[in-house]
């Protein structure tokens, strides 16, 4: 543990450093309003603080900048979180303006965190595998289209166009759904194909004239193939930090992203919480020189979702925290609501 004297000095650059991303020197530090030290003194504290791996020299500069160790005591033992409530505010009246869908909640909190950090958001929703069928509707649009939509009893909703076959009639759709909801509805969504193979089909081949047209169409159309969504946000906000102006580390990140396999198990987590990880914590290479903090957000008791923020390491951590924190509840929130009102 550090003294108080050198716990400030400590806090004092890492502020300095993540609001203009140039190194100090202890001058500087000693004009600080909350530093009443000589700069002979800072100096001396600092270079304790570089002894101590907490700072280190810059190669063009004899100023200091913090070391991913020096920003994980920051993190662990320094700051505690803050953020303004004009934030909160945006975040409640932004998801709570007529939102239902779970996607919707999810995508555009994606896009809120980016806005409100300027950093890249990351959110992973919860793995639906276990949810079951809660309702089926096939609407026709047209002569010629319709849209399936699926509701699971989790909330998430699927919405998916397909042509009507020709020759099909009005009559021969409705007997259709009546048999979808008569064998789908309360069936775990990974087992949809199988019922629909075996028992829906076998009633459609007895009570439907042009079963063999419809059902090629209901293959494609019942299905779940992304059980696991992934949104990002404010992809383009990595180019505005000055640290990332190395064309290859900013293709490295930007092919990690559009990896969903590979984000998906960089964000699944069996533990509920926040998780902060600072440069070479991070297990994938392209992302040693960033800050990943996560927090998880639920849908209903057992499934868990995680939202991510990916930016520079000397990330403005307490705002950030304090934003997931709010942001993870606020959509916990709201998706049980959203649960809650599919279930009715």
């Amino acid at each position: 543990m550090l003294t108080e004297r050198e716990s400030l000095i400590l806090q004092t650059i890492i502020d300095h450093f993540i609001d203009t991303a140039r190194p100090v020197g202890s001058r500087a530090i000693s004009k600080k309003k909350q530093i009443n030290l000589s700069a002979a003194t800072v100096r001396n504290v600092m270079a304790d603080l570089e002894e101590k791996e907490l700072l280190e020299k810059t190669h063009s500069s004899s100023g200091r900048i913090p070391s991913e160790r020096g920003y994980r005591y920051y993190v662990d033992h320094v700051i505690s979180p803050s953020i303004k409530q004009r934030e909160l505010n945006i975040i409640q009246n932004t998801l709570n303006d007529n939102i239902i869908e779970m996607e919707q909640i999810v995508q555009l909190s994606a896009e809120l965190l980016s806005q409100l950090t300027n950093y890249t958001a990351i959110i992973l929703g919860p793995n639906v595998d276990e949810a079951k069928l809660k309702d089926i509707q096939l609407i026709t649009l047209t002569s010629q289209t319709a849209v399936a939509i699926l509701i699971t009893d989790t909330g998430h909703v699927e919405h998916k166009s397909f042509t009507v076959p020709t020759g099909v009639s009005v009559t021969d759709l409705e007997k259709t759904v009546n048999i979808l909801k008569d064998r789908l509805i309360g069936v775990p969504i990974m087992q949809l194909s199988l019922k629909l193979e075996t028992e829906v089909y076998a009633l459609m081949k007895k009570h439907i004239k042009e079963h063999e047209l419809i059902f090629e169409y209901l293959q494609a159309v019942i299905s779940y193939d992304d059980s696991v969504k992934l949104y990002v946000g404010g992809q383009t906000n990595i180019l505005m930090q000055p640290e990332f102006r190395d064309v290859k580390k900013v293709y490295d990140v930007f092919t990690m992203l559009e990896n969903e396999a590979e984000m998906i198990k960089l964000l699944t987590t069996e533990t509920d919480g926040l998780h902060i990880s600072i440069g070479n914590e991070n297990n994938i290479e392209a992302i040693k020189d960033f800050s990943l903090i996560t927090s998880t957000f639920r849908l209903g008791v057992d499934q868990l979702g995680t939202i991510a923020l990916l930016g520079p390491t000397r990330m403005k951590y307490r705002k950030v925290i304090t934003l997931l924190h709010a942001l993870s509840r606020e959509m916990s929130e709201l998706l049980d609501v959203s649960r809650q009102h599919d279930l009715k």
